[in-house]
């Protein structure tokens, strides 16, 4: 589908009510030539919690956490363990 839009003079086009507040990323290939494309992004600080090591131990932790129950801390042995 094409569609003609008017670019306005604060340099703004109009997409449609529909694709308010999403994301977008715009390629320029050449002059003149955009593409846009709709879509989450990842933040650059945000980037490293999607490698494949992070997100293993990320799911270790989270299925550890689901299947051990809470119990309650002896502050004394986890000082012992924080001195070594």
């Amino acid at each position: 589908m094409s569609s003609i839009k008017t670019i306005g003079a604060s340099g703004q086009i109009a997409l449609g009510k529909e694709y308010a507040g999403r994301h977008v990323v715009v390629e320029e290939l050449e002059a003149g030539v955009w593409v846009v494309k709709l879509g989450d992004f990842v933040p650059d600080n945000e980037r490293w919690l999607q490698s494949a090591r992070v997100r293993e131990a990320l799911d270790e932790a989270v299925a550890w956490a689901g299947a051990t129950p809470p119990a309650p801390s002896d502050l004394k042995k986890l000082s012992r363990r924080g001195r070594r």
